[in-house]
């Protein structure tokens, strides 16, 4: 299960809460205190499906005050963190669970993206480095690692980070539209138009490409182009519309930034 923060350019992953490791000192965990768990655990999933990251919060704690040991409470309650915004809590969270579960790679992944949200790029791509070395066929962590070199303004880079993650994934889409965005970015312009159209006809409803194609088509004057995909970007994520979401937390390339700044001015 795979969720995002906000539209997060770096992706979190739900890390499968499971049966707890305990200490030797513990006494033995009851069938009882497993079926709470794995309702407090059903009810953190519905709530952060629904966007209450704070009440997600709640039934990850209660889970660790009752299984401490397990790594993917610490974990989940880390992401439910980042999504408040409450990065440093959530470092601490994922600091714990690699502790408790150091070959793991989900922790990794998800303190990556919460250093990346702190703008800290070279810890973070030392995070995605590590979940590469224990799996190195992990799609996300490409992704996520050409978005940490993207905020050092590292495109082509990035660009080779997104190609590997389509190899490995190939339906992976952000990764497939976090691509196209950096070949904008590096003047391929036609290029990334063209993986921009192919992925939007592949995923009718995925607004970020839409938005992106609005942009692209407004500053080479396709107006009507522009703005039909402005109809449907909008009506699937309103976010679009302001221009320091985009930059900041979507965080698009400086040029596509630009180019929808100025389509939205005339709006």
């Amino acid at each position: 299960m795979i969720k995002l923060i906000g539209i997060f350019l770096s992706l979190l992953l739900v890390f499968g809460w499971g049966t707890p490791v305990m200490a030797q000192s513990q006494p033995p965990i009851t069938e009882e205190q497993l079926k709470q768990g794995d309702e407090w655990a059903n009810q953190a999933f519905v709530a952060t499906n629904q966007g209450d990251f704070a009440t997600a919060e709640t039934y990850w704690t209660k889970i660790i005050e009752q299984f401490p040991t397990n790594a993917g409470a610490w974990s989940n309650r880390g992401n439910s963190r980042v999504s408040q915004n409450k990065l440093q809590e959530a470092l601490a969270d994922y600091n714990k669970a690699i502790e408790l579960a150091p070959n793991v790679t989900d922790p990794y992944l998800n303190r990556g993206a919460a250093l990346e949200g702190m703008g800290k790029w070279s810890d973070a791509i030392a995070d995605y480095n590590h979940v590469l070395e224990l799996d190195p066929n992990d799609a996300m962590a490409y992704n996520n690692r050409g978005n940490a070199k993207t905020g050092l303004g590292k495109w082509s880079d990035a660009i080779a980070d997104y190609k590997k993650s389509n190899e490995i994934a190939p339906n992976f889409a952000f990764a497939r539209a976090n691509y196209a965005l950096a070949l904008y970015e590096t003047g391929q312009k036609e290029q990334a138009i063209r993986e921009m159209r192919n992925i939007a006809r592949k995923y009718s409803k995925f607004a970020d490409v839409r938005a992106a194609l609005t942009a692209a088509y407004w500053v080479n004057g396709e107006q009507g182009e522009a703005e039909s995909n402005w109809v449907a970007a909008y009506g699937l994520d309103s976010r679009y519309k302001d221009i320091d979401w985009v930059k900041n937390i979507r965080r698009w390339p400086p040029s596509l930034v630009t180019a929808l700044d100025k389509f939205l001015k005339i709006q």
